[in-house]
């Protein structure tokens, strides 16, 4: 199976990192099209509250409860961090959008064991596998 498939259709939670209250974000369609689409988004950001019904977290490591994906809205130089508390969190997944990409974070990520995707959009992933 295709590893963008595989992750799609194994994991259901997604915190989303970077996730903006602006609905003309990326950020902000994604997580939309993904709730749409029956998975569980955690938004992670500092500056909100709340985002589509669900309570928001100023990091990954202060979610309750696991986390499969963490998907990841935010520039290169702070995605290490992120990455080492997706390691620390036991997420399954590390998904850097396009423009996130930070590659030895994405091998430290892997080393750790966890599946990386990098620079591909997910809700675009998504929406060519249900379109077939």
């Amino acid at each position: 199976m295709d590893p963008i498939a595989k992750v799609l259709s194994e994991n259901k939670t997604i915190a989303v990192v970077g996730l903006s209250a602006d609905p003309t974000k990326p950020s902000y369609e994604v997580a939309q099209y993904l709730q749409e689409q029956g998975f569980k988004i955690i938004p992670v950001n500092p500056t909100l509250t709340e985002a589509f019904g669900e309570k928001a977290y100023p990091d990954v490591r202060s979610i309750p409860g696991s986390v499969d994906v963490v998907d990841i809205f935010r520039k290169p130089d702070a995605v290490p961090e992120i990455v080492e508390q997706a390691i620390a969190k036991k997420a399954k997944v590390v998904w850097m959008q396009p423009g996130a990409e930070n590659m030895p974070a994405a091998e430290r990520a892997m080393q750790a064991g966890l599946e990386v995707i990098v620079g591909v959009c997910m809700k675009k992933q998504h929406r060519a596998l249900h379109e077939k």
